[in-house]
């Protein structure tokens, strides 16, 4: 949530910001007009709550012949209190469904526009060339027994698959390793729940303009996570944590589920875009001040996987109005897919400065004593997407995949997957 002090005192900057995003304005006049009630309306109750207190007190000193109609007074008071309370308690509501549909203060440097306007900040590699025609991943995947789609859609449909064999292996290996980076890292390692309830899923920033991409259990009223993210997000929820001493890290392995609602057409093929998936989400609370050097830290890290991984990449700068609502500033990472002589997001890395604490009520203790929302933030270490560039990447032409150096010893030792079909 954005922060209601910046938004009394700088309205302009949250326009702004909005402006880049490409999202309304005038949602900034409406949450200041809210707010401005808002406080209005809780002076209203507390300046009643306190004539109530003082009239009880003249009540209780009074002469008995006087008490009846000072009693009288006090339940008319009381009511009259009442009313106030609701009314604030209204007012109250009013403002914060007016400041949820504020996206985050975006960090300055951030491009402004779309999808298109990314900036590109640097290229690591050369682009893999071969004297054969390549097989894309869906075609590899079958020659070598390691994915399934027929099977996957048979079962559950489209934009479902089975990783078997030496996929599923390779998927193992490669979060394993992802974990053993966490590990060297001071990050601690959770399987964390992928049902999580509406506050936590709406606290993170999930439930605003891409609420159709979530899975729901109307039943159970719960939310199927995209992300480890989100239960990462909750953890510490309605906490105050000791980020002095450096960032509290957690590294969550999760299955993801994701619905792709508007996906129509898009990625049909392979396992670029499905509806399940595994990952290892890297997740960090931090001091506010501690948040850009986090940022890149987190970023380092990704960029070490994918370099010891032997894949072609490049981290752009998100453009303002493909950010999600939490973000103030997103690094994404691009592998080359050979096969569509193209860059794919394969990892993202997002700060989300103080919102998502702020509506998840995440706090730290500052030097005067008073509590204040931390920062945090969050980045992929590793999922099921990167075989797409693994495979394809280190293909040979037999049909057969060197296994990256890196991956060997999670595999066995293998050095060499064979085709199996």
């Amino acid at each position: 949530m954005i922060d209601p002090q910046l938004l009394r005192e700088s309205p302009d900057l949250v326009k702004q910001s909005q402006r880049a995003r490409g999202d309304s304005e005038s949602l900034v006049d409406d949450a200041v007009a809210a707010d401005q009630a808002r406080r209005a309306a809780i002076a209203a109750f507390e300046d009643l709550r306190a004539e109530q207190n003082a009239f009880g007190k003249t009540v209780a000193k009074a002469p008995k012949d006087e008490k009846k109609a000072l009693v009288a007074q006090a339940q008319q008071l009381a009511a009259r209190v009442k009313e106030a309370q609701v009314a604030s308690n209204e007012a109250d509501a009013v403002y914060d469904t007016a400041a949820r549909g504020i996206g985050n203060l975006i960090v300055e440097g951030v491009p402004s526009g779309g999808e298109e306007n990314f900036v590109t900040l640097r290229e690591h590699g050369t682009r893999p060339s071969f004297d054969f025609e390549p097989l894309d991943h869906a075609d590899l995947g079958e020659k070598l027994g390691a994915i399934d789609i027929k099977r996957g859609t048979k079962v559950s449909g489209s934009r479902f698959y089975f990783l078997r064999g030496i996929g599923a292996r390779l998927e193992l290996g490669l979060m394993n390793m992802a974990l053993d980076l966490a590990l060297k890292n001071d990050f601690t390692p959770l399987i964390t729940p992928t049902l999580v309830r509406p506050e936590v899923m709406a606290g993170t920033g999930f439930l605003g303009s891409h609420a159709d991409e979530v899975y729901h259990l109307p039943a159970d009223d719960l939310y199927l996570t995209g992300t480890s993210e989100v239960a990462l997000a909750g953890y510490h929820s309605d906490e105050i944590l000791d980020v002095e001493a450096g960032p509290i890290r957690y590294a969550g392995w999760s299955t993801c589920y994701r619905r792709e609602a508007g996906a129509a057409g898009k990625d049909n093929r392979g396992i670029l875009r499905v509806h399940q998936f595994n990952k290892l989400e890297m997740f960090s609370y931090v001091h506010p001040d501690q948040a850009e050097a986090e940022h890149d830290a987190l970023v380092g890290f990704q960029e070490s996987m994918l370099q010891a991984l032997g894949l072609t990449y490049r981290v752009i700068d998100v453009a303002a109005g493909d950010l999600g609502s939490s973000a103030a500033r997103k690094f994404d990472i691009e592998a080359w897919v050979p096969t569509q002589g193209t860059y794919r997001e394969l990892s993202s890395t997002s700060n989300c400065t103080t919102f998502q604490a702020r509506r998840l009520d995440t706090r730290y203790r500052t030097e005067s004593g008073k509590t204040a929302p931390v920062a945090t933030l969050n980045g992929t270490l590793a999922t099921t997407r990167w075989l797409v560039a693994i495979l394809e990447t280190h293909q040979q032409a037999d049909g057969s995949v060197v296994v990256p150096e890196a991956l060997r010893g999670y595999l066995g030792g293998l050095e060499v997957i064979e085709p199996v079909a």
